[in-house]
């Protein structure tokens, strides 16, 4: 087990300026997101490091795709501001723990939050055998109604490269969406490619909508796991390709 970055319990956010201090003494290395990288399982390194390879960074909602693909569990430490706000991600469960209220996290500006360290989870699910590595009830929430947010108001506006280039859309009929706040355009939306399928431009001329909304709304219905992408359908165009690029 890698040692926590936070220390275990502490309720009082750390100060952004304090947790770089902490990973230059700790790590030696001023690149605090390539030592963290270092510490995650060889399959999940090498999909984050495509990023890197591509003269970019990864950011918040490409880690996250990237946590729930391979089904792993994540400590992300995020700035927010000057404070760091750790978040551990169970994908397979379905859960994330933070240390301050979900509510009051998803009103932050989420298109400011920075991924500055990325590590193997340390805190375990509620119901977990080892009880002194669960933390408290209160902390842990659903995990689709923050993935939704940060895919609608993050700081990525360009669909994920899994589902970028000649595609066509539709939302698979088993998907549950009751506990996101969907109202509006954005219910239709839903309702529609429950019924059609559609490629990007198609989506981004509907009411409410442009392709920015339309590729947040794409890149949200991937992260709850329902959105079926065809390669082949007659409605699949090349209008997303190049569209992965951040």
């Amino acid at each position: 087990m890698f040692p926590s970055t936070l220390p275990f319990g502490e309720p009082d956010l750390m100060r952004a300026s304090a947790f770089r201090r902490y990973l230059d003494e700790s790590a030696g290395d001023a690149d605090t997101r390539a030592s963290g990288l270092s510490t995650l399982t060889p399959s999940l390194l090498m999909d984050l490091l495509r990023f890197e390879q591509q003269g970019q960074h990864g950011g918040l909602l490409e880690i996250l795709a990237a946590c729930i693909r391979h089904a792993c569990r994540l400590l992300l430490h995020l700035q927010a501001d000057d404070r760091m706000v750790p978040l551990t991600m169970f994908p397979v469960e379905r859960l994330v723990h933070c240390p301050m209220p979900i509510r009051q996290f998803m009103a932050l500006r989420l298109g400011d939050l920075r991924v500055l360290h990325v590590e193997p989870a340390l805190l375990r699910p509620p119901g977990d055998r080892v009880q002194a590595m669960v933390g408290e009830t209160q902390h842990y929430g659903p995990l689709g109604p923050l993935l939704w947010e940060l895919a609608l108001r993050g700081s990525r506006a360009e669909l994920l490269p899994e589902i970028a280039g000649q595609a066509a859309y539709r939302i698979s009929a088993g998907l549950n969406l009751r506990a996101m706040d969907i109202g509006g355009s954005m219910a239709e939306a839903v309702a529609r490619l429950k019924r059609e399928t559609s490629n990007l431009r198609g989506i981004a001329q509907w009411p409410g909508f442009d392709r920015e909304r339309a590729m947040r709304l794409l890149n949200a219905l991937y992260l709850q796991g329902g959105l079926m992408v065809s390669r082949t359908h007659p409605a699949a165009t090349h209008e997303g390709w190049g569209s992965g690029r951040h």
